[in-house]
């Protein structure tokens, strides 16, 4: 009886940890994303930067899964008339989720 309990508390931390390395991973990715537009395609600096990265990890609060982020990435895009596509936005955000990742796990 004891070990079905054992195995059974030891799948709940592990689900834990899964769930938690996903949103570290999550908003991670955010964070690199928005630090990557704000430099590369909407030419902001300075603290800036770091204010735009804030509101693109704050977008992801509204809805599982990433498209509140792309709604409101584009939607910043489009209001600076940048050229870009959600299909490059998407690929993009799958370039960074793995490099998250990995800084996750180097920590």
């Amino acid at each position: 009886m004891n070990t079905f309990s054992d195995r059974e508390k030891a799948f709940e931390d592990k689900f834990k940890h899964d769930q938690d390395l996903q949103f570290r991973t999550e908003v991670r990715r955010n964070k690199l994303l928005g630090r990557w537009l704000a430099t590369e395609l909407l030419g902001l600096e300075g603290d800036a930067v770091d204010a735009y990265a804030k509101e693109v990890v704050a977008s992801d609060l509204d809805e599982p899964g990433p498209d509140d982020v792309v709604r409101k990435v584009m939607a910043d895009l489009e209001a600076k008339a940048v050229d870009f596509t959600e299909h490059r936005l998407r690929t993009r955000m799958d370039d960074l989720m793995v490099e998250a990742k990995k800084q996750i796990m180097e920590e």
